[in-house]
Formats: structure tokens, C-alpha cells, sequence
């Protein structure tokens, strides 16, 4: 049986909210070990846009809400980090885009006179033209307007790679977890029948997390999955552009970011309204034809004719809501030392750091002295989905 180990925080699911949750404990001089079943990143993380929202896409329509003040601040924070002076030192994680647009096709003014009185995006937003626009919409045949959000598009993969160096000696693979209880007392889990004692347990595996609490007895707190139906494509003739496409309503009609692919090319990666709830009910060979469509009307200078397509769905895991509606802030929930959470967005993974930290503050738990850990299997990094689907 492999030694068992003591640390003093162990954390469950190696996305980002456990990736930024363990750099930010280990710079603060905690022990820590984090377990992951599959790849880093490899579940939303690795499928998220790379988009740091600072809270413009939730105020289309005029208001000031929940989930622009929340998110507001996540922008600064991703930065400061990414230039190497922030709460973790990102420095070499790529930046794909300094700053997200907003994308009106037509005549949009009606819904967006409100959007730009808003506070949510006052000083935050300015109008671009000419060679300002992004390559895509350099052409003379838009005839649209392009705004430019303080809100930047991160290389997801290279992310992962920095967080799980800032990991240390930290990560293991484990697939069989189970509870380690000492007098009915949950002290640690067993990962492989490895004994890990822990002074705080943290889950943070996304939509992994629901099996987690069944295997430690419990139903709290409950999971909701919201599903995407996520398009990708992949051609010589694609230019860079991150932008949300407005429609009429208070959502975007299309959200494109921009990747490279391992064979030079760029991926487009469509999220937006499309790829919610009337995408989710079509079929592969139908979303795809609606994305075709869609991207010929807004894009008809674009050349889509040597594009290789594919679909790619995605269920977020977050905690759940009444009427299956977005959380507007990372979640946290504890029980005795267990501390469950998901961080509902990639931006969020800051706030959901700061949550588990302030609870160890509360409680005074405080860095221990550990002995050195063994040397542990150490799970891959993940794959980003057009690697596997358009090789």
C-alpha cells in the first residue's frame, strides 16, 4: 500500500478553480495536494472560451445586475497576474487578445443606448474603426460598429500549464476516492487507497462533484448542469477576431474567440445564444449548418469554403438554482472540514480562491509543518477539444 501522507489542504479536481485555489495556498505557505481523476484542465476548463468577462455581456440590456458586479473586478486581477505582480505569477501564460469586442452587425442603436449609459460598462467600453477593427471585420463590406471591452482572451492550454508548474510536487493522479473517517469523523480520503489527511478537504471537480459527495454519503450541495452546443472550425481562411456578435435580444447572438491549432491554423470557436438552448436541442450536422449560415450572412467575406467543422458539447457544472439560471458569483458550501465549490466561470476562479481562503482564515487554520511528499503519479495535461476533433 503506497505511504500515506499529511498535508494541509487537499483539494479534488485539477480545472481552474483547483489550479488557481493551490498556486494561491502554496504562495501563502500551505501544504497541498491535488487529485485529479483525468487530465488538468481537461473538463470545462480546457472547453471555455478563454474569455476574462468583466461583467458587459450581462448588461445588453441596460441594467446594472448581479453578475456584472461580481465579475466586475476579475479583469485587474487576471492582468495583474498575467504581467507578474498579481495575487499568482502568471508571466508566459499567452494572452490571445488584450481586449473582447462587442459586435453590432446592423442597426442595433435601440438596445444599446441603455447598454452604454449602464455603469457596468461607463469608461470601460470605446468605439474602434479602420485598422482598429479586429482582422476579421477589416473589410469594406462591413458596415456594422465594433466596441472594444477592458476584457482580455486567454491561451487556456498554455494557463493550465503555468498553474499546474506553480503546482510543484502537488498533483496526483487518482482515480478511486474514497472517505478516510476516524470515529465516524471525516478526516482525509483515500486515493488509490492512498491515506491523505488533511486539515481542510476542498472538491472542486466541476460536474465531477456530484459523484464525489455520493461516495462520501452526501446530497449537499446539489449540482444543476447547464449544457452548450459549442461549434468549432478550422480553415486557412479565418482571421483572428473575439468578439460577441448583438442580436435583439439581452444575450449575444454569436460568440467567436480565436486559437491556434498545433498545425498553424486558426480555430474559430463559437459559443453565444447559438449555442444555447435551440442549439442544444439540434443535431451535430444541423448546429453546424446554422453556425454556416450565420457566419455567411454576418461574414459573407470570409471564405468558408475549405473549413473543417465540429461540435463539441459542453455541460457547466455549478451549484444549483432555482430555474437552472447562471450563479452570479463562485460558490462555496462547507461541512466540518469539507468545503465544496465550483467557480461558475473561468474569470471566477480568483473569487473562488478568495472564498476558501477567507473560510481557513475564519477558522484559523494555518500552514503546517509537513514532511516532504514522495514522489506521486502526476496526471496529463488536458487536450484542447479541435485537437481531438480536427487533427
Amino acid at each position: 500500500m503506497p505511504s500515506a501522507i499529511s498535508t494541509d489542504v487537499l483539494i479534488v479536481g485539477a480545472g481552474v478553480a483547483g489550479l488557481w485555489l493551490n498556486a494561491r495556498l502554496r504562495r501563502q505557505g500551505f501544504s497541498t495536494v491535488l487529485v485529479e481523476s483525468a487530465t488538468l484542465g481537461g473538463g470545462q476548463t480546457v472547453k471555455s472560451q478563454g474569455i476574462i468577462h468583466g461583467g458587459a455581456k450581462y448588461a445588453l440590456h441596460g441594467a446594472l445586475t448581479g453578475a456584472s458586479e461580481a465579475i466586475a473586478d476579475m479583469p485587474r486581477r487576471w492582468r495583474e497576474a498575467l504581467a507578474g505582480d498579481g495575487e499568482l505569477d502568471l508571466s508566459g501564460v499567452r494572452l490571445l487578445s488584450e481586449a473582447h469586442y462587442l459586435w453590432s452587425p446592423g442597426t442595433l442603436a435601440g438596445n444599446l443606448t441603455s447598454f452604454f449609459a449602464s455603469k457596468a460598462v461607463r469608461g470601460r467600453v470605446d468605439q474602434v474603426k479602420g485598422d482598429q477593427l479586429p482582422p476579421a471585420l477589416q473589410d469594406k463590406r462591413f458596415k456594422g460598429k465594433v466596441y472594444r471591452l477592458a476584457e482580455l482572451v486567454v491561451d487556456v492550454p498554455s494557463l493550465i500549464q503555468r498553474l499546474a508548474d506553480l503546482a510543484g510536487d502537488g498533483l496526483l493522479a487518482g482515480q478511486n476516492i474514497e472517505p478516510w473517517l476516524e470515529g465516524g469523523v471525516l478526516v482525509g480520503l483515500k486515493v488509490d487507497e492512498r491515506e491523505i489527511r488533511a486539515q481542510r478537504i476542498v472538491l472542486s471537480a466541476g460536474a465531477g462533484t456530484a459523484a464525489l459527495l455520493e461516495a462520501l454519503g452526501l446530497s449537499q450541495p446539489a449540482m444543476q448542469r447547464r449544457p452548450l452546443h459549442m461549434i468549432i472550425a478550422k480553415g486557412p481562411g479565418l482571421k483572428p477576431l473575439y468578439a460577441h456578435c448583438l442580436g435583439g435580444g439581452t444575450k449575444p447572438r454569436i460568440t467567436v474567440t480565436t486559437h491556434p491549432a498545433a498545425d498553424g491554423q486558426w480555430v474559430w470557436y463559437l459559443g453565444g445564444d447559438i449555442a444555447e438552448a435551440e442549439g442544444v436541442a439540434r443535431e451535430p450536422a444541423e448546429q453546424i449548418a446554422t453556425a454556416q449560415k450565420e457566419l455567411g450572412q454576418l461574414l459573407p467575406w470570409i471564405d468558408l469554403g475549405t473549413v473543417q467543422w465540429a461540435t463539441l458539447r459542453v455541460d457547466r457544472a455549478e451549484p444549483l438554482q432555482t430555474g437552472l439560471t447562471r450563479p452570479d458569483n463562485a460558490f462555496l458550501a462547507e461541512q466540518g472540514r469539507l468545503l465544496v465549490g465550483w467557480p461558475t466561470k473561468l474569470a471566477l476562479a480568483p473569487d473562488f480562491a478568495d472564498r476558501v481562503i477567507n473560510a481557513l482564515q475564519r477558522d484559523g487554520i494555518q500552514p503546517g509543518h509537513q514532511a516532504p511528499l514522495p514522489a506521486l503519479p502526476k496526471p496529463p495535461l488536458g487536450v484542447p477539444a479541435w485537437e481531438q476533433l480536427l487533427p
